[in-house]
């Protein structure tokens, strides 16, 4: 039998970490040569998360009291206190990645990426980028160079993503709202400068205004309104450093009516007055005298 693991501090105890999102415990690999038969049984399960990832072969999992043989290119999930009694033979050839995590996220992630919702086993089928991710854990877990647990946990939400790109039940879902959000957000670049009705917009291609908003936050980490509001404020930045415009003329090209609201706004954005902002040290050829932006 080929087994390569590595541990979290080379303890071999399970154990669940709620001051951080994601950690990962453990991870590593299983490959039956020789060996006959490969069996695990905790009846009161972990107090963290599992995932297996079956590679090759086959595993034979007894999920509510029932066997079920599980094939190559599944993933099975075990959630904390659950039950795991399963069985892999060296006659189906069995090739078995595993990794234990734990952290205060963990449900939420899980529950973003459309994985688990409504079974403990998905088909993700057999991807290459599934064993180099597998292998790096290890590895981290094995070298422990600077910085490796917040590697590790990268590394574990990658493989999340990758799972919820694969899995038939969500990619189309995914591939839907992922062309959906960068439209919505190549239509912002395009009219920032003016006035936008993020309800208006929501309607036009046919979604619910917090839905939109809510999916929209999910994959840019802003809302639309912070979107904008972070194109506008990037951009009068560049032409208060780049060119004479006024701060009005600025305020102006980027969108705002009212230079007054938008100084407020800049000044709570980036922490000064746009006219301060310009006031600092900039080399005199960064300038652009003849107003062109």
């Amino acid at each position: 039998m080929y087994i390569n693991s590595g541990y979290l501090h080379n303890s071999l105890l399970d154990f669940k970490d709620k001051t951080r999102p994601l950690v990962v415990g453990s991870c590593g690999t299983y490959r039956l040569i020789k060996q006959p038969r490969l069996p695990t049984y905790r009846p009161k399960g972990r107090i963290d998360y599992q995932l297996l990832y079956i590679a090759s072969g086959k595993g034979h999992f007894f999920l509510d009291n029932k066997e079920e043989i599980i094939d190559a290119g599944h993933m099975i999930l075990y959630r904390p206190r659950e039950m795991q009694k399963y069985i892999y033979y060296g006659t189906d050839q069995t090739e078995v990645y595993w990794v234990h995590f734990t952290g205060n996220r963990v449900k939420n992630i899980l529950k973003e990426y459309h994985l688990f919702e409504s079974a403990s086993v998905i088909q993700v089928g057999n991807s290459p980028e599934y064993h180099q991710i597998f292998r790096k854990m290890i590895q981290e877990l094995q070298l422990t160079k600077p910085h490796y647990e917040e590697y590790l946990s990268l590394l574990l939400n990658e493989l999340f993503l990758l799972i919820s790109r694969h899995h038939p039940e969500s990619s189309r879902q995914n591939r839907y709202l992922q062309k959906e959000m960068e439209l919505a957000a190549q239509f912002f670049n395009e009219h920032f400068t003016e006035e936008i009705s993020i309800e208006d917009y929501s309607a036009s291609r046919h979604m619910s205004t917090c839905w939109f908003i809510r999916n929209f936050k999910r994959y840019h980490n802003l809302t639309p309104m912070q979107y904008i509001l972070n194109l506008r404020i990037t951009n009068a930045k560049t032409l208060l450093r780049t060119t004479t415009y006024s701060v009005s003329e600025v305020a102006s090209i980027v969108g705002y009516d009212n230079p007054l609201y938008f100084s407020r706004l800049f000044k709570k954005q980036v922490g000064i007055p746009p006219s301060d902002f310009r006031n600092q040290a900039v080399p005199p050829d960064d300038f652009i005298h003849n107003k062109k932006p």
